[in-house]
């Protein structure tokens, strides 16, 4: 008896201890709710205090946007607010469309400017072209409004118009056009087809509705045209994400039915998740290469990631971005929405990619020592956080300040204007080659083109301070910048080549689309080389993959 009354004492002691902690969480939890609601009218009460009698006028939706802004930049830079206004910005992100021109803007000299119409949209067929400036919409002046607030004034609901004032390059007077507003489609596989006699090529610039549908879709199109098939580039560079069920789609095209491709934790434990391949492989054995860098980011990294991680392919180019995190949207009335971080996910290794945290709202460099280490299908050692890192990184040939500036700058922008003003058409972009080399560096030495390096940025620093300071320094800075700039002028012809290849995209895309200039940037693409020399290479391949015979 005295047994049993030691147990029911440890129960009781156990139930006691179950009921004060259940005391404690709904003491906590009221005490959360508590502070919630307190805070809820606290902002409520400065609000309208604030719009009854700040000595000057407030746009009240302005500043509630302000405040709501500010608020989530301080969790992390994907929880966004997304007003009615927002919302086609926002089903473009996830649908691949939406409702306006169709149009690439960008403002150059403070005007919107045209950088690329989309094929058989409104703009197309109205006539704009790359290089229009819009200086009016509507009888409204553009100038100094932001790229965001042009959008704005464009977007609208199918059959709509919008009069449109343009300058066009090389004539005098502007322009007036009527554009009736439709449904916008932007093709998430822009381009697909050879590289070699044997290896394909696929591009995937967004991770939009049906875009495992239309990968698969090009993969079988090439086996069928091209029997020789012996390996496949799958371009992920550039591509910043989107559907996660999509990632899933696309992984699925080259991976069996039943892998776990991406697992989903968060706060809410019921809403974690486990996402599995459905289907049965387009390609489940063709050798691949996946290339990415820097601009690869969520979905694409869970492709890329996956990939790496089954040892299915070889990935190829720069770290990627390093998002790891999972939005969901939620209503918050009023046509609006909140698109809300809530959970990270993890790739088959179990490794997350997210970065820890953020500089100036983007992911911060990791170094490898700090990085958790984990281990691929078959025994590769990859690290989590910050990106997925390639098997063979290469270093581009774009990241020169001299580039960079032409490029930053509209100067080859600016030129391919002219270019068009004398040029009716180009040589199909397969065939197509730049060869008025003079012609630009004319055009360039007619604008007193320059550049600043960061050398002549700590020049001048230098030369603020040494003042301050009393030191006499004027002939040695003085000596140094003219050697920078012959250097400068030297940097040009340097750089030859890869300004070449910058301008033969550009003025591909002005006659062939995007198509034109992806198929134009292959030619001179260092990791194309790279992926087809180890597609080439059964060998290497297999060892890189951690292949053991």
């Amino acid at each position: 008896m005295s047994h049993i009354k030691k147990v029911f004492q440890r129960l009781s002691a156990i139930g006691l201890i179950g009921m004060v902690g259940l005391a404690f969480q709904l003491a906590s939890d009221h005490s959360r709710f508590f502070e919630i609601s307190k805070h809820i009218e606290i902002f409520a009460n400065l609000y309208k205090e604030v719009n009854t009698y700040y000595v000057d006028e407030i746009d009240p939706g302005k500043l509630m946007r302000i405040g709501i802004d500010a608020m989530l930049a301080s969790l992390d830079p994907y929880t966004n607010y997304i007003s009615e206004s927002d919302i086609e910005g926002y089903r473009y992100i996830t649908e691949g469309r939406y409702n306006g021109i169709g149009a690439q803007i960008r403002l150059v000299d403070d005007y919107p400017t045209i950088m690329a119409p989309y094929k058989d949209s409104p703009a197309w067929k109205a006539g704009l072209r790359a290089g229009d400036q819009i200086i009016a919409i509507d009888g409204r002046d553009t100038k100094g409004h932001t790229e965001d607030e042009i959008g704005e004034f464009l977007k609208g609901y199918p059959g709509t118009s919008v009069e449109l004032k343009v300058l066009r390059p090389g004539q005098d007077e502007p322009l007036m056009l009527e554009l009736v507003r439709d449904e916008v489609h932007i093709p998430n596989v822009p381009y697909y087809g050879m590289v070699s006699d044997d290896v394909g090529y696929v591009a995937l610039t967004t991770f939009t509705r049906h875009a495992g549908r239309n990968v698969a879709d090009a993969v079988k199109k090439l086996r069928e045209a091209h029997p020789e098939l012996k390996g496949l580039i799958f371009d992920l560079r550039g591509n910043g994400g989107g559907l996660l069920t999509e990632a899933v789609n696309v992984a699925n095209v080259f991976i069996p039915k039943g892998e776990v491709v991406v697992s989903t934790r968060g706060r809410v434990k019921e809403w974690d998740r486990t996402f599995k391949t459905l289907n049965m492989p387009v390609a489940p054995d063709l050798p691949l290469v996946v290339l990415v860098d820097g601009g690869t980011a969520s979905a694409s990294e869970i492709v890329s990631g996956t990939i790496q991680d089954l040892d299915r392919g070889v990935i190829v180019g720069q770290r990627t971005y390093g998002k790891g995190l999972v939005q969901n949207t939620r209503d918050v009335g009023y046509n609006a929405r909140v698109k809300l971080t809530t959970a990270k996910y993890y790739i088959p290794s179990g490794r997350c990619i997210q970065a820890v945290h953020y500089e100036n709202g983007k992911p911060a460099h990791i170094p490898d020592e700090e990085r958790t280490p984990f281990k691929t299908r078959n025994g590769r050692i990859v690290l989590d956080g910050g990106g997925i890192k390639p098997d063979i990184i290469v270093d581009p040939d774009e990241k020169s300040d001299i580039l960079k500036t032409l490029i930053d700058k509209f100067f080859i922008f600016k030129y391919a204007n002219e270019f068009c003003l004398e040029h009716d058409s180009i040589a199909p972009p397969e065939r197509f080659t730049f060869e008025q080399w003079d012609d630009f560096v004319a055009f360039l030495e007619a604008r007193n083109f320059d550049f600043d390096t960061e050398s002549e940025q700590l020049l001048e620093q230098l030369k603020v301070r040494s003042e301050e300071e009393g030191y006499d320094l004027a002939a040695q800075i003085e000596a140094l910048e003219q050697k920078i700039k012959a250097e400068k002028r030297e940097e040009i012809e340097k750089h030859k080549q890869a300004i070449i290849d910058q301008i033969e995209k550009e003025l591909a895309s002005r006659f062939y689309f995007e198509r034109g200039r992806i198929i134009v940037g292959l030619r001179n693409d260092p990791e194309i080389d790279t992926a087809l020399s180890v597609l080439h290479d059964g060998e290497r391949y297999k060892k890189l993959l951690g292949v053991v015979e």
